[in-house]
C-alpha cells in the first residue's frame, strides 16, 4: 500500500490521465491517490494554480539540445528559423553561447546529451535551477507514435477530432474533446472536497476567465473572480450605487427556491448564492492588507496578482485545498 504521494508521482499521474492510452484507468488512480494521500491530514493549505497557453508553442524552440553535437544536429535541422535569429538586432539569442544551460537532478539518465533554454526564459531557467520548476517531456494528445503515411491510411490510433483547436484544448482540460463534463482540475477539487479539506465548498475551484471544464467536477463548480474583485452579476451593475440595487438583491434573495418548477427554483438557487458568495469574497478583500510582491501590469500579471490575492484571503473563505486556472493566448 502506498503510504506517500510525492509530486513526482502527482505529475506521473496527471501526465498518463491526460495523454496516455490508459487516460480514463490512470486519472482514476491518480484521483484516488491524490484524496487518500490527503484523507488523513488536510490540514495547513494547498492550491495548485494552472496557466493555460490557449494558443500553440513550439516545444522544440523552448528546450534546446546543449552538447556539441545535439545542437549541431539541431543546427542543421532548423537552419531556416536560427537564420531568422540571427538577423535580429543584438543578433541571435539561439546561438549556443547564449543558451541557459540546465542542470537537471537526473542528468546521468540522458548519458551525454545536455539541455538548455533561451535568454527568453531566464525566469523559468532560475527557478529550474533552484529546484522549484520541472520539466516534464513527451507530453501531447497523441496516443501513439505517428507519421503522416499511417495518418492517411489511418492505421494509427490517434485522439478523437484531431487538428481541432478547441477539441485539442478540451483534451488538456479533460481528456475529452468539447461536450467533456469534467476536467481535471476539477476531480482533483473533488478529491479534497470528499477528504473535507474545505467548510465553503463554492470557493474550492476559482477561474479569472470563464467556466472552463478544466475547473469542474461532479461536486466542484468554478467561482469567478474579476481582475479586480468578484465578477458582479450584470444587471446589479447597471444600477451600482443606487437605491435599485439594494431593491433588486432584495428581490434576487426573497426568490422562492421551494418552487415547484424545477428551473425556477435553480434560478432562484443560483441568483441568492452568487449575490452572498460575491458580498463574502469581496468584504474579505477590503480586508486584505496589500500584498508587498509586485506583478506585471499585463493580462496574466493581472490574473495572477488577483488568484494570489484570492489565496490570501482563503481563511475568511473557510478552504484549505484550492485549484486555479488563469490563460493567456
Amino acid at each position: 500500500m502506498r503510504k506517500s504521494f510525492s509530486r513526482r508521482d502527482l505529475l506521473k499521474g496527471i501526465g498518463t490521465a491526460a495523454f496516455g492510452a490508459a487516460s480514463v484507468g490512470a486519472m482514476q488512480t491518480a484521483m484516488t491517490n491524490f484524496q487518500s494521500a490527503d484523507a488523513a491530514d488536510v490540514s495547513g493549505y494547498k492550491a495548485l494554480v494552472c496557466v493555460f497557453l490557449l494558443g500553440g508553442a513550439d516545444c522544440h524552440d523552448i528546450v534546446l539540445p546543449y552538447d556539441q553535437a545535439s545542437y549541431d544536429r539541431y543546427a542543421e535541422i532548423r537552419a531556416s528559423l536560427l537564420n531568422e535569429y540571427a538577423s535580429n538586432a543584438g543578433g541571435s539569442t539561439r546561438a549556443r553561447s547564449r543558451l541557459l544551460q540546465l542542470n537537471p537532478d537526473n542528468s546521468a539518465a540522458f548519458g551525454s546529451r545536455q539541455f538548455a533554454l533561451p535568454e527568453e526564459l531566464s525566469g523559468i531557467h532560475g527557478l529550474f535551477e533552484e529546484g522549484n520548476a520541472a520539466i516534464v517531456g513527451n507530453v501531447g494528445p497523441l496516443l501513439e507514435h505517428l507519421n503522416r503515411a499511417q495518418w492517411e491510411e489511418e492505421t494509427a490510433s490517434v485522439p478523437k477530432r484531431l487538428f481541432s483547436h478547441n477539441d485539442q484544448q478540451s483534451t488538456w482540460m479533460a481528456s475529452a474533446p468539447e461536450g467533456a463534463q469534467f476536467g481535471w482540475g476539477g476531480r482533483f477539487a473533488d478529491a479534497a472536497l470528499a477528504s473535507g479539506a474545505n467548510t465553503n465548498p463554492d470557493f474550492t475551484t476559482i477561474t479569472s476567465l470563464g467556466n472552463e471544464v478544466f475547473l469542474t467536477g461532479e461536486q466542484a463548480l468554478p467561482y469567478q473572480i474579476g481582475l479586480n474583485g468578484a465578477t458582479e452579476v450584470e444587471l446589479l451593475k447597471q444600477f451600482e450605487g443606487g437605491d435599485l440595487e439594494d431593491i433588486l438583491r432584495q428581490h434576487f434573495r426573497a426568490q422562492n427556491s421551494n418552487s415547484a418548477n424545477l428551473l425556477k427554483r435553480d434560478v432562484a438557487d443560483i441568483s441568492r448564492n452568487s449575490i452572498d458568495l460575491n458580498e463574502l469574497f469581496n468584504e474579505s478583500l477590503e480586508n486584505l492588507i496589500p500584498l508587498s510582491t509586485e506583478f506585471p501590469n499585463h493580462f496574466l500579471g493581472r490574473q495572477l496578482r488577483a488568484i494570489a490575492e484570492t489565496i490570501a484571503i482563503r481563511d475568511n473563505l473557510f478552504v484549505r485545498r484550492q485549484v486555479f486556472m488563469a490563460a493567456i493566448g
